[in-house]
């Protein structure tokens, strides 16, 4: 038992292999980004492994879970080469998801206080405000006639929404920034609804699809394969799993929301899809799949991979082979400053 669970103490404790050959296998749950840095700097192998995956491979019998019992079960595995495991992404690739989900969740609670203010507004018998996102909308709420609790509430939601707008700006300077440079997101933004933010989003959390051996796995990763439950000629209708990263699946449903737009290449099949299936939430999805099987399978000309700036006028290459490309381009790195 390594305790305190620090990088300090850890790499105190890896200091008995030295020199040896080893391979450790640990879950993919808070904390096993310093275990694998750690591994990686000593020369060890490093498994990380799926928690579900690894949790379905017990078995359906119940048996007593202990830290210990886990990792009996992480070492058979690994063992037997049965070890279901995660992609451990690149330093600079874990930075831009760290700040990516860092603008996500910034943005989420900025909409719930704008959520807040609009409810207080609502229990009070007061017509509806403009956007708060706008300086009109903040000076109506401020000088709504609220009692002295639900005054205050708007004016802390005000000042939050101030510190809210100043972080995200500041990260969509450098998330533009990162995106200026790297070529993985210039190819990305060639997919129409695509910019920078997302394509930013989208590299981050697909990670390297080299992975992926059909762009059925890939669309399964993202969260977007229907469920079919099935039994005795009982079929329930799917719904989407939701399994993988929202950030991933926000970033996609982002791209295929502008599908409406007349200009949109996909706006014919939008129209076709709404009009058989009613709500536009099927038609975006739907869309939102095919925005990852074109990521998954653009054609390419370029057959070798070199550190040398790809002509994107003469080749588009496939994300799988702009991944490649990400850790030779130093350039490309988020800068160490970005908060994380």
């Amino acid at each position: 038992m390594i305790r305190p669970a620090t990088r300090e103490e850890f790499k105190r404790w890896l200091g008995q292999f030295d020199r040896k050959q080893a391979a450790f296998a640990l879950e993919g749950t808070t904390g096993w980004r310093f275990v694998v840095e750690e591994l990686q700097a000593a020369r060890m192998e490093a498994h990380l492994a799926e928690p579900a995956e690894t949790r379905a491979r017990r078995g359906p019998k119940r048996r007593a879970k202990t830290d210990r019992a886990d990792a009996r079960l992480l070492r058979d595995l690994l063992l037997t080469d049965n070890l279901p495991e995660s992609w451990i992404p690149p330093t600079h690739l874990a930075d831009l998801r760290t700040t990516v989900r860092l603008r996500r969740a910034l943005v989420e609670s900025r909409s719930a206080w704008i959520r807040r203010m609009q409810a207080q507004l609502l229990h009070h018998g007061l017509p509806s405000a403009p956007h708060l996102s706008t300086v009109i909308g903040r000076e109506y709420v401020l000088s709504a006639p609220l009692p002295p609790a639900g005054h205050q509430v708007v004016e802390v939601g005000s000042r939050m929404l101030e510190i809210f707008d100043e972080e995200v700006e500041e990260l969509d300077r450098q998330l533009e920034s990162f995106a200026s440079r790297h070529v993985g997101c210039q190819v990305l933004q060639r997919q129409w609804g695509i910019g920078p933010i997302l394509s930013t989003a989208i590299l981050a959390e697909f990670g390297d699809t080299r992975r992926f051996s059909s762009s059925r796995q890939s669309v399964r990763f993202a969260g977007l394969d229907v469920t079919v439950e099935e039994s005795d000629g009982k079929r329930t209708r799917g719904h989407l799993s939701r399994q993988g990263s929202p950030v991933l699946r926000w970033a996609l449903y982002e791209a295929a929301g502008g599908a409406w737009r007349k200009a949109s290449p996909d706006h014919d099949y939008y129209l076709e899809v709404k009009r058989r299936l009613g709500p536009s939430g099927p038609a975006y999805r739907s869309l939102a799949g095919s925005c990852v099987v074109c990521i998954t399978n653009w054609p390419t000309r370029a057959t070798t991979l070199s550190p040398k700036p790809l002509d994107l006028g003469a080749a588009t290459p496939t994300l799988s082979m702009i991944l490649r490309l990400a850790p030779l381009c130093a350039r490309s790195r988020v800068h160490a400053d970005v908060p994380c």
